[in-house]
C-alpha cells in the first residue's frame, strides 16, 4: 500500500497533531523565555500570574522534545505497520528513502543558510568557541552526532544547537528497520520495553556532564522506543472500551500536567524518574487520541494548534531565526524587559507563518519530487 507523501506528513489525527502543537509551542516559549532573552519572570506578568505558571510556560522545552520523540516513534511505527502489515516485513530501502525525502531537503537548506550567516559574521550565528569550527558543526549535523560534538566541546550557537534532537532521532531510525528485519517480534518487544524503561537509569549515569546528560543518545531513544511500543499496542488492541480509553487520556493528561506545572515537586519525589513518567504519560495520551479522535479536522478553536503540530518540523528547524531576530529588535528598541512578553504572540505567529512557507516552498515540493523518483526507480527495478 502506497501512502500519499503530503498526507503522510500529518498524523491524520487531530488529537495527536494538537499534542505536537502543544510541544512545539513549549519549545518556542522556552527559547524566548530564557534569562538572557525575554524572561517572563522579569515582565509585568509576574504581578498577575503565579511564578510556578510562568516557569512552566518558560522552562519545559526539553520535556516537550521528549514528547516529540514519543510521538515520532508512534507515528513512524504506525505507518510502517499500516503499510507492511508487520514490522518484520518492513522494506528497509523504502523506509530510508522516505526518511531522507522528509528530513534532508529542509535540513540542507538550513545548514546552507547557517553557513552563510557564519561566513558573514552575524554575531548569533558565528561558531568561534574553542574546539569548534564550521566544518566540525556541518560534519556533526550531517553525520548525526551533533549532540556528541557539543558534549565534547560546548554549546553551539542556538540555531545549530537545536539539531541535537535530530541526531538522536535519525540514528534510532537508521537501526530501526534492521532490528525489525532480523530480530523476532517477541524479542523486539522485550528490547524496546527494556530501552523504554531504562530512561531514568541512563539519565542518572550521565550526571557528570550537563550537556551530554541532556543530549545523549540513549535517553532520547528510550522515548522513541516508548512510542514504537505504543504503536504496536494500538495495532494489537484495535477497539478498547471507551471507558478504558477515557481513563488512559485522563491519567496521561494529568501526569503531563503534573510534570509540566509541578516539575520541581515531581523531581524531588522521583529524580530522573520524572522523565519516565513524562514518556509513559505521553504514550497514554497518544493512545487515547488515536482511539478517540478519528476525524482529520480539529474542532473549532483548536485548528491553529493542530496546524502548528503538522508544521512542527518546519517550525522547529526555523524558529530560532525568528526568536533571535525579534529578541534583538525588542532589546534595541525597548530595553525594559517588563514588556518583553508583548513579543511572544507576534513571535509565535511569525514562526507559524515561516513554517507554513517552508512547507509550501521546500518540504512538500521536494518530498513529492523525491518520492516520484523513488516510484520510478522501483518500477524500473521490477521491470528488470
Amino acid at each position: 500500500m502506497q501512502t500519499n507523501p503530503v498526507n503522510a506528513r500529518s498524523s491524520r489525527n487531530w488529537g495527536i497533531d494538537c499534542l505536537r502543537g502543544i510541544s512545539i509551542l513549549f519549545v518556542v516559549l522556552n527559547h524566548l523565555g530564557l534569562g538572557f532573552r525575554l524572561p517572563l519572570s522579569k515582565s509585568v506578568l509576574i504581578d498577575i500570574f503565579p511564578k510556578r505558571f510562568l516557569s512552566a510556560v518558560s522552562f519545559n522545552g526539553y520535556e516537550a522534545v521528549f514528547i516529540f520523540f514519543v510521538i515520532s516513534g508512534f507515528l513512524i511505527a504506525s505507518r510502517a505497520l499500516n503499510q507492511y502489515g508487520t514490522l518484520q516485513n518492513i522494506d528497509w530501502c523504502d523506509f530510508y528513502r522516505r526518511r531522507a525525502s522528509r528530513i534532508l531537503p529542509l535540513l540542507l537548506v538550513l545548514l546552507a543558510v547557517l553557513s552563510l550567516l557564519h561566513a558573514a559574521g552575524f554575531k548569533d550565528y558565528v561558531i568561534a568557541k574553542e574546539g569548534q569550527s564550521l566544518g566540525g558543526a556541518l560534519a556533526s549535523a550531517l553525520g548525526l552526532y551533533l549532540n556528541w560534538y557539543e558534549g565534547q566541546s560546548t554549546w553551539l550557537p542556538a540555531s545549530w544547537d537545536i539539531l541535537w534532537s535530530l541526531s538522536i532521532e535519525e540514528v534510532f531510525y537508521l537501526g530501526f528497520p534492521l532490528v525489525c528485519l532480523f530480530v523476532p517480534r517477541a524479542t523486539m518487544i522485550v528490547l524496546l520495553a527494556l530501552m523504554a524503561l531504562s530512561l531514568p537509569f541512563t539519565k542518572m549515569l550521565l550526571d557528570g556532564n550537563e550537556i551530554w546528560q541532556e543530549k545523549a543518545y540513549l535517553p532520547g531513544m528510550s522515548a522513541i522506543a516508548m512510542g514504537v511500543l505504543c504503536a504496536m499496542a494500538a495495532k494489537r488492541w484495535p477497539a478498547p472500551r471507551r471507558a478504558i480509553v477515557w481513563t488512559m487520556f485522563a491519567l496521561g493528561a494529568t501526569c503531563l500536567f503534573l510534570v509540566f506545572f509541578f516539575g520541581p515537586v515531581v523531581w524531588q519525589a522521583l529524580r530522573h524518574g520524572n522523565m519516565l513518567v513524562l514518556t509513559v504519560a505521553a504514550a497514554l495520551t497518544i493512545l487515547a487520541c488515536h482511539f478517540l479522535c478519528k476525524r482529520d479536522r480539529a474542532p473549532r478553536g483548536l485548528g491553529w494548534l493542530a496546524s502548528m503540530g503538522r508544521l512542527s518540523y518546519e517550525i522547529y528547524l526555523s524558529h530560532m531565526f525568528v526568536v533571535l531576530t525579534m529578541v534583538a529588535l525588542f532589546r534595541a528598541s525597548a530595553p525594559d524587559l517588563r514588556w518583553g512578553f508583548l513579543v511572544y504572540l507576534p513571535c509565535i505567529a511569525v514562526c507559524v507563518f515561516l513554517g507554513a512557507l517552508l512547507e509550501r516552498k521546500i518540504t512538500v515540493p521536494c518530498e513529492k519530487y523525491l518520492r516520484r523518483g523513488m516510484q520510478s526507480q522501483k518500477h524500473i527495478h521490477h521491470a528488470a
